[in-house]
């Protein structure tokens, strides 16, 4: 549980300030992601962290204080680690961690109410994001 805290601790530094698509706290959607694997520590911890390399480079070294699985899984899951679409979803499907973080991501970010504050055409522009990725990764629609 130690490392659940420090890395809801991190995420909230780290994201302290960002808001998403729609104007609200990004760390709500990190502790959203975190809460659709809760009960499974390792990958909660990976969810907490998960766009802490991505987005938040200033934070993204205090990542390599967690064991070595947790940085493995959450290098997998930022987009700087590969720009081939297919290697990363590759990567990441091998990694179960990782896979169960990126398909409660894409849950959270395919959720129709938060996709119903955004305009339109966004709306079905992430729609079709989230069906390919979810396809690249073998996961049925979520």
């Amino acid at each position: 549980m130690e490392w659940i805290a420090r890395a809801r601790a991190l995420a909230t530094r780290a994201h302290a300030g960002q808001v998403d698509k729609a104007g609200q706290p990004y760390i709500g959607h990190v502790g959203r992601v975190a809460a659709r694997v809760s009960g499974d520590d390792d990958t909660e911890v990976v969810a907490w962290l998960h766009d802490v390399v991505e987005d938040c480079p200033a934070y993204a070294a205090q990542v390599q204080d967690f064991p070595e699985h947790i940085q493995r899984a959450v290098q997998l899951l930022s987009r700087s680690s590969t720009a081939d679409a297919d290697l990363y979803y590759a990567g990441i499907a091998a990694n179960p961690m990782a896979l169960k973080v990126k398909v409660a991501d894409i849950a959270d970010n395919a959720d129709e109410q938060r996709l119903g504050a955004l305009d339109p055409a966004t709306a079905e522009r992430l729609r079709g994001k989230y069906r390919l990725a979810l396809a690249a990764l073998g996961q049925a629609q979520v």
